[in-house]
C-alpha cells in the first residue's frame, strides 16, 4: 500500500510540474531573473556615471569658476539621484521607478549643460584630464543605453508572459505582476515634426559645350 502511495505522490508531483511548465511558471521564473540581472547592470552604469560627476565638475571649475548656476544644478541633481534607494525591489514599485528615472533624467540634463560650458573655454577643452573624463562619460552613456535596452527587452518578455493566457493564471496564482519599463525621454519634444527647409533652389547648372561641337548660333564648328 505504501508503495502505491509513494508512486501516486511521484505521479502527482510530475503532473504538477508538467502543468506548471505548460502554464508559464518556468518562463516567469526565467524572465524574472533576467530582469533582475539587467536591472543590476543599469544601476551599475548609472552609478559609474554618478562617480564621474564630481571630478568633472572640479575640472571645469578650474577654468570657469563663475559658472556657479551650472555647478549647483549638477550637484543638486546628483544628490537627488543618490537620495533614492536604488534597490532591486525598485522595479516592483511603479511610482518609485518613475521617480528614479526622473532623477536620472535631471542629472543627464545637468551634465549636458556642464559640458556646454566647455565650448566657451578653449583651454578647458584642451585639458587632458577634461578630455579623458569626457571620453569616460561618453562611454558610460553608451553603456547606459545598452543596459537600458536589455532591461526593456527582458521586461517585455516577462510582461507578455504575465498578461498572456494561460500563463496569466499562473502569474495571478503566484503573485507575479507586470513591471515598469523605460519610456522615450522627452516625448513632447519628439512629437513635434522636424522643420524641413530646402531654401531657395539653386539655379540649374548647364553642361559645358565641348570645344569644336558648335558655335553660339548652334551651327557646327569647322572640321565637321
Amino acid at each position: 500500500m505504501f508503495k502505491w502511495l509513494n508512486a501516486f505522490k511521484w505521479m502527482a508531483a510530475g503532473w504538477m510540474a508538467l502543468a506548471l511548465s505548460g502554464c508559464g511558471y518556468n518562463t516567469l521564473q526565467t524572465t524574472d531573473e533576467d530582469i533582475k540581472a539587467t536591472w543590476a547592470e543599469v544601476l551599475n552604469q548609472y552609478q559609474r556615471r554618478a562617480d564621474l560627476v564630481p571630478n568633472l565638475v572640479n575640472v571645469v571649475k578650474g577654468y570657469a569658476a563663475h559658472e556657479t548656476d551650472v555647478f549647483t544644478s549638477v550637484t543638486q541633481a546628483r544628490a537627488r539621484v543618490g537620495a533614492i534607494q536604488a534597490t532591486p525591489e525598485l522595479i516592483n514599485d511603479e511610482a518609485a521607478f518613475q521617480k528614479f528615472i526622473a532623477a536620472q533624467g535631471e542629472l543627464t540634463g545637468a551634465i549636458s549643460r556642464l559640458l556646454l560650458v566647455a565650448e566657451n573655454y578653449p583651454q578647458l577643452k584642451a585639458d587632458g584630464l577634461f578630455r579623458d573624463l569626457q571620453a569616460q562619460l561618453e562611454g558610460t552613456e553608451n553603456r547606459i543605453t545598452v543596459a537600458r535596452n536589455r532591461y526593456i527587452g527582458a521586461v517585455k518578455l516577462y510582461n507578455v508572459t504575465v498578461r498572456s493566457f494561460p500563463s496569466n493564471l499562473t502569474a495571478m496564482l503566484f503573485g507575479y505582476k507586470t513591471k515598469p519599463s523605460f519610456t522615450v525621454e522627452n516625448e513632447a519634444a519628439i512629437a513635434v515634426p522636424p522643420k524641413v527647409d530646402f531654401g531657395t533652389p539653386a539655379a540649374p547648372r548647364t553642361a559645358p559645350v565641348p570645344a569644336g561641337d558648335s558655335d553660339a548660333s548652334g551651327k557646327l564648328s569647322p572640321g565637321y
